[in-house]
């Protein structure tokens, strides 16, 4: 809050159609509307909910906040809270609504109206909370951090182990993808992103963010499996590994796909050489590109990399933009310790029918001190499937 210039922060919290933010502050069980309140004053940083009271019980026995205030039946948590908030000397007060955070733009139109009536001559007090959340989001804890490495390993290891069991000519990428969401059956755990997508399982041309079909995986292919996991319903990781299917004869991949695949790790390795808490999300993309462009490489419309953390694209800085006329705000934000990355080193090219392969090397880091570091051992060669 300190950092964001914000004096109060105002989240409300209701049944079924909840702010997105709303477990992040214990206002995941909410019934009826409840409003909480976050503020520092000379007693230090306080949390104040005004709950109503059929669960106004449950939520102090938590002891999460500071105080629960219990809002009776047919009275307004809003009118409570703002009654409170013109009693205090607030200057700004952050409500979730943003234009560039959708994490951020959880406030309902009529939950807005509500609060403004309510707060009457200090609605003018009201400001976005995009950059509060921004801060606050974006850093993780060590033990954060600690979760995420292990769900990383996890979904790493599950891509090798299935990579063994694909037989040329048979296999489709849709049944790799099964065998991955069989895995998470059996770990219990969920996915990184929307169900559907996840895992990304290609060994065809391009095909962006989609869906596994059920093209038969052939030798010759590149195949890319983009994965991710979610644990404790919480942290998520996104990885991706690459394999080659070998040709009758070969006992390694041919050159140029070689090329294309040592480009493409060199491409992640100076992305990774370019975190640093200070540096700009922009400075790391550029690290990259340079390399791409010495490398031969085609365009590649994707950022280098995002936040990932809570959801796969998390909050924080977005690690892109050199290679577009426009550079998007969160690419300039820079890097600070303990900012957590999903980020590619690319390298593109034209298949026989014209049509675009892209070698997306993924891994995942965290900022340190002085620069930053892989949250597991990165992929250092192609995973070879025999024919």
């Amino acid at each position: 809050m300190e950092a964001a210039g914000v004096d109060c922060y105002l989240v409300i919290c209701r049944e079924n159609n909840n702010d997105p933010l709303a477990d992040h502050i214990g206002g995941e069980n909410a019934g009826g509307t409840a409003v909480f309140l976050f503020y520092g004053n000379t007693d230090g940083f306080t949390s104040k909910v005004f709950s109503p009271e059929g669960e106004a019980t449950a939520l102090a026995d938590l002891q999460i906040h500071d105080e629960v205030v219990r809002v009776k039946r047919g009275t307004s948590s809003i009118d409570q809270a703002a009654d409170f908030i013109r009693q205090q000397d607030f200057n700004t007060i952050a409500v979730n609504i943003s234009e560039t955070n959708n994490l951020a733009d959880g406030l309902s139109h009529t939950q807005y109206e509500a609060v403004k009536k309510a707060l009457g001559d200090d609605s003018g007090k009201l400001v976005p909370s995009t950059d509060l959340v921004y801060e606050w989001l974006s850093i993780k804890l060590p033990e954060e951090v600690e979760i995420m490495k292990k769900a990383a390993q996890l979904t790493a290891d599950w891509q090798l182990e299935v990579y063994q069991e694909v037989i040329p000519g048979q296999t489709t990428d849709a049944e790799v993808a099964k065998m991955l969401k069989k895995k998470m059956e059996e770990y219990g755990v969920t996915d990184g992103w929307a169900p559907d997508q996840n895992p990304n399982v290609n060994s065809g041309p391009d095909r962006g963010h989609s869906h596994a079909t059920n093209k038969v995986i052939q030798s010759g292919d590149i195949i890319q499996i983009d994965f991710g996991i979610k644990v404790y319903d919480r942290w998520v990781s996104d990885i991706q590994r690459f394999a080659y299917v070998l040709r009758a004869g070969e006992t390694e991949a041919p050159d140029s796909v070689q090329h294309y695949w040592e480009s493409a790790k060199a491409g992640n390795r100076a992305a990774l050489a370019a975190m640093a808490p200070g540096a700009k999300g922009v400075e790391v993309d550029k690290a990259q590109r340079v390399l791409m462009e010495k490398a031969g490489s085609d365009y590649v419309m994707w950022s280098t990399g995002h936040p990932v953390g809570y959801v796969a694209h998390d909050v924080g800085p977005n690690l892109g933009g050199s290679q577009s006329s426009h550079v998007r705000p969160a690419a300039q934000k820079e890097l600070k310790e303990s900012m957590t990355f999903a980020f590619d080193g690319f390298h593109a090219w034209k298949l026989p029918d014209g049509q675009v392969k892209t070698i997306s090397v993924e891994e995942m880091a965290v900022v340190t001190a002085d620069g930053a570091e892989y949250l597991i051992e990165p992929q250092e060669s192609l995973i070879l499937i025999k024919n």
